[in-house]
């Protein structure tokens, strides 16, 4: 097959597009970020009394600083109400009138006014019990505020320790040690022109029933007019032969033939500069450690994609183990690729299979 039209390195492939194709390319919304951030804004929400019917997962989705906040405001409105509600039973009773008074029989002792008041709900809810605060048995509402205030104590406990237990422990942080390289690369592999990116696993403890899957993300217009914005596209990387079920122990090259059934059928590396697409890389997990499922997202677009490279080998042989090299996780090199598309190069190959069998038979006949 031809080399002419083969890409060459990088700075040399974005000097060809110009500044004009550079800048547009540079501008160009992602649909997610290098990182996993998905860069999609949903408003206009109607109906947002569907958060407060799940208001555990509403609150473990705020961000720490709104968290924090709800977090202390949900312990200090308790006790100020309930200890509003201690000050005005005092009152109504009249004990902030017998201050000293020896022979008053008080509902609560030493409650004389509304900051006794609100140490005394402080006592009770976190149980410190200092001792010169107590409900006495000569009022009925003393007991059953303190039995109130300890219930409601409880559920506030469960529920924002939980969510603080919960939200510490997100399997997103796991997925921070989770790599993806920066580019993909296009060459041949067993005869066939693949779609190729590398992922690893920077933990000791490893991922379990680790599934990786990819989306293409890509605009287009049908047969009837309508435009499709962001239509969502399967790639496929071994779903059929089970290829797409890792395990993770040491970085793994993640291969997508361009066949018939792939949307890169027609694409050749002339075309790949014309194009605007995007993919989504998607691995899914479960994490040893805490047995949570982490999913770890990151996305190439079309100048992400180098043509005629392939990623050089990371691992070596050491003393009776093998050495993952992880300065060489992104480093690629470049092999000798046709920069024709997978459909082009099929159509070759099968105009040539006839010609060199009429050439045998030729031979064979004298």
């Amino acid at each position: 097959p031809s080399m002419e039209g083969l890409p060459g390195r990088r700075c040399k492939r974005l000097e060809e597009d110009g500044p004009v194709a550079q800048a547009g390319r540079r501008q160009r919304q992602r649909y997610v970020t290098k990182v996993g951030k998905c860069q999609v804004n949903l408003g206009n929400i109607q109906e947002k009394k569907r958060f407060l019917s799940d208001i555990f997962t509403t609150i473990v989705d705020l961000k720490y600083r709104w968290f924090l906040f709800v977090f202390m405001m949900c312990y200090i409105v308790t006790w100020v109400v309930f200890g509003t509600i201690y000050f005005l039973d005092a009152w109504a009773r009249g004990d902030t009138e017998h201050r000293g008074d020896p022979e008053w029989r008080a509902c609560i002792q030493n409650v004389d006014g509304f900051v006794s008041a609100l140490l005394f709900s402080v006592e009770s809810q976190r149980t410190i019990g200092y001792g010169a605060r107590m409900v006495t048995a000569d009022c009925a509402e003393g007991v059953i505020l303190l039995m109130a205030q300890s219930i409601v104590g409880s559920m506030i406990d469960a529920l924002m320790v939980g969510c603080m237990f919960v939200k510490i422990s997100r399997p997103k942080k796991r997925a921070q040690t989770l790599i993806f390289s920066k580019n993909c690369v296009i060459s041949r592999r067993d005869e066939q022109l693949c779609l190729m990116f590398r992922v690893g696993d920077l933990r000791d403890s490893h991922m379990v029933d680790a599934k990786i899957r990819a989306k293409l993300i890509k605009s287009r217009q049908t047969a009837e007019g309508e435009f499709i914005p962001l239509e969502q596209s399967e790639l496929n990387l071994g779903y059929d032969t089970g290829e797409d079920r890792l395990f993770l122990v040491e970085p793994q090259i993640i291969c997508h033939v361009i066949d018939r059934r792939s949307p890169f059928w027609d694409l050749s590396a002339e075309s790949l500069r014309q194009e605007q697409f995007e993919i989504i890389i998607i691995l899914e997990g479960i994490v040893e450690a805490t047995g949570m499922t982490c999913q770890a997202r990151t996305s190439y677009t079309e100048d992400e994609i180098l043509w005629g490279y392939r990623f050089e080998p990371c691992m070596s042989l050491e003393k009776g183990a093998f050495r993952v090299d992880y300065s060489r996780f992104e480093m690629t090199f470049e092999v000798q690729t046709p920069a024709a598309s997978a459909k082009e190069l099929q159509e070759r190959q099968e105009l040539e299979l006839p010609t060199l069998g009429l050439c045998w038979d030729q031979l064979v006949l004298p």
